[in-house]
């Protein structure tokens, strides 16, 4: 039987993580330099300042800081995900992580030049969240949220039949949710996009200024067993009934094995920023 209130991305769902860390280091796309490169730009870096990595969990997005010089802490929930953190990381002497949520792991206010969170704020309490971050940070201090979107190929054959298997096997359990819409970039850069991927809308509702967002393309070609992979590292997937799964990945697999075994997704990367007067 769906459900027609669940969407998988409840916030008690963070925890699901912690099963599946080695797949999900593995799978998970990375993030485009030129990204990086902005958030380094726009915080005015500097050897020894501090960051704070909100939702660390297997470090994609981590060493481009390591490296620039930041002394970076990581806020990690997933105790299995600490670990390999840990291990990933082992030769920085600049680096160390604290199991726990953001909402409840205790830190000096006005400590950090830097904090962000990559694909990993909508998982926080954003009422809590949102000026926690503006405590901690130092004076003209940086909060920098950014997060792949894959972008649905709407009209192609591949992905349509890719679709007919979710309203059999997907949206028969969340049978209220919305379905994909190809968005334009100017999209992306709405409020209600940003609420949609953040969890709130407006950085300046909580005393943020020089507020900025910016847009990167990228694509990746998945293999069918990859791309099933790949799908096994979303929460709204695990949460699945465990039938339910089996039945949307064989179905998956096999348009895409029909379709020639591989599978392009594009994608669009939003870097939303704002500074602490």
């Amino acid at each position: 039987m769906g459900t027609q209130n669940k969407t998988g991305w409840e916030r008690n769902n963070r925890m699901i993580f912690d099963e599946i860390v080695m797949n999900y280091d593995k799978i998970r796309w990375g993030y485009p330099d030129e990204l990086f490169a902005d958030v380094i730009r726009y915080s005015w870096p500097g050897k020894g300042k501090k960051a704070l990595e909100i939702g660390a969990g297997t470090g994609k997005a981590t060493a481009p800081f390591l490296d620039s010089g930041y002394v970076v802490t990581a806020v990690e929930i997933s105790k299995n995900m600490t670990e390999f953190l840990l291990e990933k990381f082992k030769e920085y002497n600049n680096f160390n992580v604290i199991t726990s949520t953001f909402e409840d792991v205790s830190l000096d206010d006005e400590n950090f030049d830097l904090i962000y969170a990559a694909t990993s704020f909508h998982w926080v309490d954003a009422e809590i969240g949102c000026p926690k971050v503006f405590r901690l940070l130092k004076k003209v201090g940086v909060f920098a949220l950014f997060r792949g979107n894959p972008v649905p190929a709407q009209g192609e054959e591949l992905y349509e039949e890719i679709q007919t298997v979710y309203e059999k096997y997907y949206y028969s359990y969340y049978v209220s949710k919305e379905r994909p819409v190809r968005k334009s970039k100017d999209d992306f850069l709405k409020p209600s996009e940003i609420c949609k991927r953040f969890g709130f809308d407006c950085l300046e509702r909580y005393g943020f200024s020089q507020v900025t967002t910016k847009l990167y393309d990228a694509s990746r070609t998945y293999s069918a067993d990859e791309y099933i992979e790949l799908l096994d590292t979303f929460s709204d997937h695990r949460s699945l009934p465990v039938d339910l799964r089996v039945a949307l990945y064989e179905g998956i697999k096999e348009v895409i094995l029909k379709h020639g075994g591989h599978h392009k997704v594009d994608y669009v990367f939003q870097l939303y920023m704002g500074r602490k007067p």
